[in-house]
């Protein structure tokens, strides 16, 4: 990590749900949250909570230098909605085998854009 950035992982104690276009994407209670300086928090999902039929892969990849690189996921007009780290950095291991989405909520359900 550099000077002053900060990167955290830890169980989120709350129920996460992901709706797109009326249906159900993901929901979990074993959701983790990643908390790093300068962005919102996310929530990493378990790939056994998302519906992964719904999803297809895309060509998309991007480099993160504090997390590794990252695959991604589209449905129709929604592209790169998903991402994950198939494989992380040592710092960010565990949310390793879980997605995240763009714009969740953890009180209940929201439509992702």
């Amino acid at each position: 990590m550099t000077a002053g950035h900060r990167i955290t992982v830890e169980r989120s104690d709350r129920h996460v749900r992901v709706v797109h276009g009326g249906e159900v994407l993901a929901e979990s209670d074993r959701a983790l949250v990643l908390r790093e300086t300068g962005l919102p928090a996310r929530y990493y999902i378990p790939a056994e909570d998302v519906r992964l039929d719904l999803l297809t892969p895309s060509g998309t990849r991007t480099h993160c230098p504090f997390k590794g690189t990252a695959s991604y996921w589209s449905r129709p007009g929604a592209p790169d909605l998903v991402w994950a780290y198939p494989d992380p950095k040592p710092d960010v291991a565990g949310i390793k085998d879980h997605l995240c989405f763009y714009e969740v909520d953890v009180q209940g359900a929201t439509e992702v854009r």
